[in-house]
């Protein structure tokens, strides 16, 4: 039963037809989608039926969608080019490329932040610095990454147990180029101008994900969509400065209440320089305008398209001649020569990186945002910055997992070993296996994309897999 405060509140709304609301919600299966991750899928292989060629043929995106199990009947998700509807929910859990970041499993209507970023980004996606703000668990972030390759993203989440779940599926991405932190909105106050984009995928009351989450409508309460109202507010606000004058601002709810969304944006328009841009929505997606200064703002009902309830508005920042923050003079620990040629001898760092070390984990950052990447550790809680490589223990290299995991990582001077999907699956287990390599450390593959390290010595095989991520059920 949906709540009937609700329903009222919706009245008047522009898209909102109650009957056809309620009925979407009676007993209908949600839909499955997923994003593909461009960069890994172009390194997917598939088991060669022709036993005159190699092992494995490289076929990259057309063949994965076509050959993947989960994407038998595949639809495209029309407002996003690397989303898929999925005819069924499969068990991600038990195939091996969703561990090893060839896709996220992310909610359709949400991917539409792809198209208003090409939209509202009419020069080029290149050199900006972007904020995710309320990131966890890593859906937009890694939309972000996929969108802007060559721009600098900072990914944030308040919840510090949140914030390591977000660490985890952001490595599993295997960007580069991306820094996650763990701060409070209200900390980035104090680095003016600094963003060209912000995203804020606000805490709400949950109303449209009621159709895959039956707890919510439980949970859902007047009380809590006017207190989700003032911190959506308050998080706009706080985290304002921060966005540089021209900047876009993406501010979204999984709610369908009128007070988190249209009065939301009437608050921004009426306290802060700015206005919102008109976006030409795809069939089925209701554009609608704030009831006191008109402000455009996007609804995603689930009778009216496939996906579950979203609201999405863009704004654009006016010139108000404010100052950008840029530089800071908190030590930044470099390796040692030493350090640095044992890792080099065991993965050779990529081109117009550098390297730095936090606690005793030596990192590779991309050169090009170092002085960014500085600004950033003056005033924020850092948790991960670009590819954690490994730790230094005498004269070897302890690789890192993520490095496992990096998008770019060469792997023509790593031995690699390749596993069937049964072995795969033990792997992420970390239950006992049998393989055949190499002595020492072996990169862990299956179908041409790295699972993690293991090290084969005379008598028995180190599994190097995150223990807390592993498989635990059958």
């Amino acid at each position: 039963m949906l709540p009937s405060e609700l329903l009222e509140s919706m009245h008047g709304v522009v898209g909102y037809d109650e009957k056809a609301f309620i009925a979407a919600h009676d007993g209908v299966v949600p839909h499955t989608s997923i994003r593909l991750n461009q960069v890994k899928i172009a390194q997917y292989q598939i088991p060669s039926t022709n036993q005159s060629e190699d092992k494995n043929d490289r076929v990259g995106t057309a063949a994965f969608v076509q050959t993947h199990p989960a994407l038998a009947e595949h639809k495209p998700v029309p407002w996003c080019p690397l989303g898929y509807y999925l005819h069924q929910r499969p068990s991600f859990t038990h195939d091996p490329l969703f561990h090893a970041g060839a896709y996220y499993v992310q909610e359709a209507s949400s991917m539409f932040l792809w198209s208003a970023l090409a939209q509202c980004i009419t020069t080029t996606v290149d050199g900006l610095i972007v904020l995710d703000l309320c990131a966890a668990p890593g859906g937009k972030t890694t939309l972000l990454s996929s969108f802007f390759q060559k721009s600098l993203l900072v990914s944030n989440e308040v919840i510090k147990s949140r914030a390591s779940i977000l660490v985890e599926n952001t490595i599993k991405w295997g960007s580069g180029h991306l820094v996650v932190t763990n701060n409070d909105p209200s900390h980035f106050a104090a680095l003016t101008g600094f963003f060209d984009v912000i995203i804020i995928d606000a805490p709400c009351s949950g109303s449209g994900l009621f159709r895959k989450d039956a707890n919510a409508v439980q949970e859902w309460s007047v009380e809590q969509v006017a207190l989700c109202s003032k911190r959506q507010i308050r998080i706009v606000t706080d985290v304002w400065p921060a966005l540089k004058e021209g900047g876009l601002l993406i501010y979204s709810t999984c709610s369908f209440s009128p007070v988190e969304n249209e009065a939301v944006v009437d608050t921004i328009l009426e306290a802060l320089p700015s206005t919102t841009i008109q976006l030409n929505a795809q069939s089925g997606i209701v554009e609608t305008l704030s009831p006191q200064l008109g402000g455009y703002g996007y609804r995603f009902y689930p009778h009216l398209v496939d996906g579950e309830g979203f609201y999405m508005a863009a704004v654009r920042k006016a010139n108000s001649n404010q100052p950008t923050v840029m530089g800071g003079n908190k030590f930044m620990a470099i390796p040692s020569k030493q350090e640095a040629a044992i890792c080099n001898a065991f993965i050779p760092m990529p081109a117009d990186y550098f390297m730095f070390k936090q606690g005793q984990e030596i990192n590779w950052f991309p050169l090009q945002w170092k002085e960014a990447l500085e600004t950033l550790v003056q005033h924020l809680y850092i948790k991960n910055a670009g590819i954690t490589l490994g730790e230094v223990k005498g004269k070897d290299c302890i690789p890192h997992h993520q490095v496992a995991m990096y998008q770019g990582l060469d792997k023509s001077s790593i031995v690699c070993t390749h596993f069937s999907k049964d072995q795969a699956l033990l792997y992420l287990k970390r239950q006992e296996m049998q393989v055949e390599g190499a002595h020492g450390w072996n990169l862990a593959c299956y179908q041409g994309l790295a699972l993690g390290w293991l090290k084969i010595l005379p008598n028995r095989i180190n599994n190097y897999y995150p223990t807390s991520w592993r498989i635990l059920k059958d």
